[in-house]
């Protein structure tokens, strides 16, 4: 584990796309997949698999303030589950004053197959955080964010 690197943020790119601007403002370290299926996959294919853990971010429309934390991704019939505490990652969010929820029901769209392949890869050290739009998110989610995640690199992130 010493060759390990530490937390990886991925978004989608977009410049309306929230998810592109919070990984941006967030890290130095961040990557921004395709928005196509063959494009994040090839994406996907090149991040250095050396990372402890990726917390993926994507954009849900019907989202109204709230954060969603996925728990499973499924592809072909196949599912796939994220092996980090779901719980944990919802609380942090919440005592950073966003209001979050955990789901365990795969989602249809294109963060599904992200996700999928990157809990494959990385053998489940991935979460996929489900936020807002721009015009559905606060003003201070960033912050709210990046508050959150600092906590959840210190306590949420152990297998």
């Amino acid at each position: 584990m010493d060759d390990m690197k530490g937390l990886l943020l991925i978004g989608f790119k977009g410049r309306n796309n929230l998810s592109c601007r919070l990984v941006e403002q967030l890290s130095r370290d961040y990557r921004l997949l395709t928005n196509s299926a063959s494009g994040l996959k090839k994406d996907i294919g090149s991040v250095d698999p050396a990372y402890e853990c990726v917390v993926l971010f994507g954009v849900d429309k019907n989202l109204p303030g709230t954060l969603r934390i996925e728990g499973r991704a499924e592809k072909d019939g196949e599912v796939c589950c994220s092996l980090l505490s779901l719980e944990k990652t919802a609380d942090c969010f919440r005592d950073a004053g966003l209001t979050a929820e955990v789901s365990v029901t795969p989602t249809s769209w294109l963060c599904n197959e992200a996700y999928w392949h990157l809990l494959r890869k990385f053998s489940g050290r991935a979460v996929l955080v489900h936020i807002p739009t721009m015009k559905n998110a606060d003003g201070g989610l960033i912050p709210k964010v990046q508050q959150a995640l600092s906590a959840w690199e210190t306590e949420a992130y152990t297998l």
